[in-house]
């Protein structure tokens, strides 16, 4: 069998296929398995090794039991867009670009503020400069 394809995404070939399928979006590793228990496949077999008949019931039991890739993202982008639109806090903090789930934001929260350094030592001048 050549490349599999499942929800519009191309699993790699060389992989068990109970950890190619965390590569579809909103498929993970312990939903992965549920979907082989489901299917009745073998956790341990390659994704190449698969026949058509095991893709099939794949695809078909992945697109009709979870949303996933296209579908979940729109979801997640409409409901974020509703939270803003209602003007919840949780809109708010996604208008801001800030952590929406209750972090602190002193310290830590970089990466959603984008690694942004506003400490004390980063504005310090060279002892030779004038002060």
């Amino acid at each position: 069998m050549a490349s599999v394809r499942i929800a519009g995404v191309a699993l790699p070939p060389n992989k068990r296929i109970e950890a190619a399928l965390p590569i579809i979006y909103g498929v993970g590793f312990s939903r992965s398995r549920k979907i082989l228990d489901a299917v009745k496949l073998d956790p341990d077999k390659q994704t190449q090794d698969l026949t058509e008949a095991e893709v099939g019931k794949l695809k078909e039991y992945i697109e009709g039991n979870y949303k996933v890739e296209g579908a979940l993202r729109q979801e997640i982008s409409q409901n974020i867009k509703r939270l803003k639109e209602i003007g919840s806090y949780r809109g708010l903090r996604h208008i801001r670009g800030l952590p929406v789930r209750g972090q602190r934001t002193k310290t830590n929260s970089r990466t959603v503020r984008g690694n942004v350094r506003r400490t004390a030592g980063s504005g310090r001048k060279s002892s030779s400069e004038k002060t």
